[in-house]
């Protein structure tokens, strides 16, 4: 018995020892940590950094130019500031690479499935022909924000009575349906079991990337496979998206170039990347279900904190609506006219800057051993993000950072003359709420139309306020994830004063 207790004890000491050394020679010991660093101890520092991204990013960009935080199954190196933003942006993709760290964070491999990760066709679509093609889709995107809010709102509405709105649901609704008529037309756009079917999807990807956060790397080839929601939703979709698909690379097969009425839409265009890809039906309609993640999550979200700001502060109404009238007189409901509405451009910014939907950006997984500036060692297969939240609240980068001023960036377009530099769709090192350089979000620029032109047909048709005390609630997070809280916002029908 005594051999048999020794014997235990000799292999847990030299497990110990194994661990300590493995842990003091590991490349990322000399990078400062936030929260403890030695093995065991640093799941606490993970627990921290799930409930408080900000706080333990502010710690760390406060303290260091380079810091890293630790999540469960792996450490997260975060550099600080405008200058190391624009230094990750540069690091060329030999050396790292977007779209793995963007496999890592989303676990799209585990929750959707392997093809979305290997042939991520919406990625070339959105950034060449959806981008390309603004023009062309702005008339269906503004017949249908007119449709989807009195269907939605509108209806409601009687008088001057207000109503309460699920602010967070109701965006989600409106986004799937002026999303949809991009992606795949009438009538399915508003079709509401095909609806239901993608809006789930966007809630169940999200979730399952939750879960699937809190396993270590080893365990989530296991896992995941037993986290079924987004597939049995993408299942689900294919009874509406398949034969509409088919049908169209049926067509594509028997008449090629020949094809004279071949629409020129999005899903064409995702089925050409497709095909181009060596992909199947399959693949084009998991694509879609990705694009469709892509634009409710991070539109409802960013909807949802702008008429935050709306309902709080009813001085900002006034000049946003005479902006948006006099445009809208003068130009029509048209790409020129959002162009030229330069304060509500100026407010969705400023409204992303003060929060935004993470609170890391232009992620990057090291390739191979990469030496920063300072010296600073990232051994390969690391991750690598800058911290976006820190940078736009700080003082070196934005004057009263804690405040949000609507109008700031419509003052700074017109102060020095930099009308481009400081529009929502724009990125920099000091703005990085969509990334930055050549793997910014590709579909900004869709976003942002979309986005204004929803906050347009608000101001113009709504009254917005919050029931009792005229706050915003707090955001939370799951890890860097930054969410709005859940309040209902109070909406009637526009009341125009008479002059």
């Amino acid at each position: 018995m005594a051999d048999a207790i020794q014997v235990a004890g000799a292999i847990i000491c030299i497990f110990a020892v194994t661990t300590l050394l493995t842990w003091r020679f590991d490349p990322l010991y000399s990078i400062p940590t936030i929260g403890p660093s030695l093995p065991l101890l640093s799941y606490i520092g993970a627990y921290r950094y799930s409930k408080n991204a900000r706080e333990v990013l502010q710690e760390g960009y406060a303290k260091y130019k380079i810091f890293k935080v630790a999540m469960l199954d792996q450490w997260v190196v975060i550099v600080s500031g405008a200058d190391m933003n624009e230094e990750l942006r540069k690091i060329p993709d030999s050396h790292a690479t977007f779209h793995k760290a963007a496999e890592d964070f989303l676990q799209m491999r585990y929750t959707v499935s392997n093809s979305v990760v290997d042939h991520p066709i919406h990625i070339p679509t959105i950034r060449g022909p959806l981008t390309k093609n603004l023009g062309v889709v702005f008339g269906d995107v503004v017949d249908e924000i007119n449709a989807a809010f009195a269907d939605t709102i509108g209806s409601k509405l009687h008088g001057d009575e207000w109503i309460s709105v699920n602010t967070l649901m109701t965006m989600a609704v409106i986004i799937s349906r002026v999303s949809n008529r991009v992606f795949v037309g009438l009538p399915l756009c508003r079709n509401e079991d095909y609806l239901q079917i993608v809006r789930q999807f966007t809630f169940d990807v999200s979730r399952a990337r939750f879960i699937l956060s809190w396993f270590p790397k080893s365990l989530k080839k296991i896992v995941g496979p037993f986290i079924p929601w987004a597939r049995r939703a993408t299942q689900k979709a294919s009874v509406h998206l398949r034969p509409i698909i088919e049908d169209r690379f049926r067509k594509l097969e028997e008449m090629g170039k020949d094809w004279t009425d071949k629409p020129n839409d999005y899903m064409m265009w995702i089925i050409d990347e497709a095909r181009r890809e060596g992909g199947s039906v399959q693949t084009t309609i998991e694509g879609l279900m990705v694009s469709n993640f892509a634009a409710i999550h991070t539109s409802s979200n960013s909807m949802t904190q702008a008429l935050y700001h709306l309902a709080e502060s009813a001085e900002y109404v006034k000049g946003l609506r005479e902006e948006v009238d006099s445009v809208v007189k003068e130009h029509g409901w048209t790409k020129v006219a959002t162009g030229k509405m330069w304060k509500l451009d100026s407010f969705m910014r400023e409204s992303q800057r003060i929060n935004g939907i993470t609170y890391i950006s232009i992620m990057r997984k090291t390739l191979q051993d990469t030496t920063l500036s300072d010296g600073t060692f990232i051994p390969a297969d690391t991750l690598v993000a800058g911290a976006s939240n820190a940078t736009h609240r700080d003082p070196r980068n934005y004057e009263n950072p804690e405040v949000f001023e609507p109008f700031r960036f419509a003052d700074m377009r017109e102060a020095d003359g930099a009308s481009i530099k400081h529009q929502f769709v724009s990125t920099s090192p000091e703005y990085v709420p969509f990334g930055h350089g050549k793997h910014a979000c590709p579909g900004r620029f869709f976003a942002v139309n979309e986005l204004k032109l929803m906050m347009a047909y608000i101001l113009l048709h709504y009254d917005l306020k919050f029931e009792g005390e005229q706050r915003r609630p707090e955001n939370w997070s799951r890890w860097h994830n930054v969410l709005p809280g859940h309040r209902n916002v109070l909406v009637r029908r526009r009341q125009v004063v008479a002059t």
